[in-house]
């Protein structure tokens, strides 16, 4: 024991420096496809074609991604004529719909409390939210904790696209919640159905069962991804756009 004490002495302090700064640590964040400008309609057509998940979309010289269906598959970087662009980061949090007039920032201030529901996902989003308790990423260091019991829950933190079995669980967890309360839907399954719906076994997501305040697209997403989700949730941090358009075309001066 004494030697672990003196090992985390002499190595002093590893937690992410975000939210107060960036981070670039090696494997954080996969990155993920954004709007992209293209040469021809051929290639548009063979980026749309290759989605497994519809997220691609033509738009106007060239094509648009929906993050709420993106899960990272990497079609469209891999033996295309002409790849997405890629973007580096993780604030990839966005608000589902106009943010709730009632700030949380100002009720909580650096009190949170989470609680996790797996709503019939495969494993992979709840594997990334359990790291933002490691003490690499370390939550507990922006007040942010977790809760067993969703009556001592300010935020419901949902993952998986609803399978049947989970409708009427995930109903009762949120009405459980005391208000004002937020929920944050990670995950390209919570966001939208992801691969598994809307089917015959899974909803199109949370938002068809319970009201979704924040989406932190991803399949799954990062650590820091989640943690900005939920720091969006008490308005801490700025949203970002759950669709991204191909960039402008610029004109070039007379």
């Amino acid at each position: 024991m004494a030697n672990w004490v003196l090992k985390g002495l002499l190595s002093g302090i590893k937690s992410s420096d975000y939210p107060r700064a960036g981070d670039d640590a090696p494997g954080v964040s996969p990155g993920r496809p954004v709007g992209t400008r293209l040469n021809s309609t051929t290639a548009a057509e063979q980026l749309v074609a290759r989605c497994p998940t519809a997220a691609i979309a033509r738009a106007d010289g060239g094509v648009a991604v929906d993050h709420g269906r993106c899960v990272h598959c990497f079609r469209c970087r891999r033996d295309v004529a002409e790849p997405a662009e890629w973007q580096q980061g993780f604030e990839w949090g966005a608000y589902a719909g106009e943010p709730a007039l009632r700030k949380l920032a100002k009720i909580f201030g650096r009190s949170l409390h989470v609680r996790f529901v797996d709503a019939g996902a495969c494993g992979a989003c709840m594997s990334e939210a359990r790291q933002i308790n490691n003490p690499y990423y370390n939550m507990h260091r922006l007040g942010i904790f977790t809760t067993p019991t969703p009556r001592n829950a300010d935020v419901l933190l949902v993952a998986g696209p609803v399978s049947d079995a989970m409708r009427l669980p995930l109903r009762k967890t949120y009405e459980a919640l005391p208000t004002p309360k937020r929920v944050v839907a990670i995950g390209a399954c919570a966001a939208s159905g992801g691969i598994f719906g809307p089917s015959f076994a899974a909803a199109a997501g949370a938002a068809g069962i319970i009201p979704v305040d924040v989406v932190v697209p991803g399949c799954p997403p990062p650590p820091l991804a989640i943690l900005h989700g939920l720091l969006l949730a008490v308005e801490r941090k700025p949203p970002s756009a759950l669709m991204s358009p191909p960039p402008q075309r610029t004109t070039e001066p007379a």
